[in-house]
């Protein structure tokens, strides 16, 4: 059974977990490490990405080693890319008001910074 990768990932502890997977893979002993979680909670989200095809699972002697599968998150750019323009529009928009306020500092040089 396929999970959804929304839902998968409409959880921080699976974002995070995806997070700390990026750098390569990673034993769930270690995993459970970066949270407050015991190993059987992290290892219940591992397996909720698993099913979702985020993450792969690695056999090795008696640990489990978990990768990235970072295929599947195409599925979410799909759907974000129409909404791209809205926030393309407002990062220039910072960046234009960021400009000018440099710019003013640059003719006022004795303007106390804040």
């Amino acid at each position: 059974m396929s999970t959804d990768v929304f839902a998968a990932l409409s959880n921080p502890v699976r974002r995070r977990i995806l997070e700390h997977l990026r750098d390569g893979p990673r034993a769930t002993t270690d995993l459970a490490g970066e949270f407050a979680l015991g190993r059987p909670a992290v290892s219940e989200h591992l397996a909720v990405l698993k099913a979702a095809g985020l993450v792969r699972e690695e056999p090795r002697g008696r640990h489990r080693f978990y990768h990235l599968e970072a295929a599947r998150l195409a599925e979410v750019e799909d759907w974000l890319t129409p909404f791209e323009r809205f926030w393309k529009q407002r990062i220039q928009d910072l960046a234009d008001f960021l400009d000018a306020e440099e710019s003013a500092l640059d003719e006022h040089p004795d303007t106390p910074k804040e």
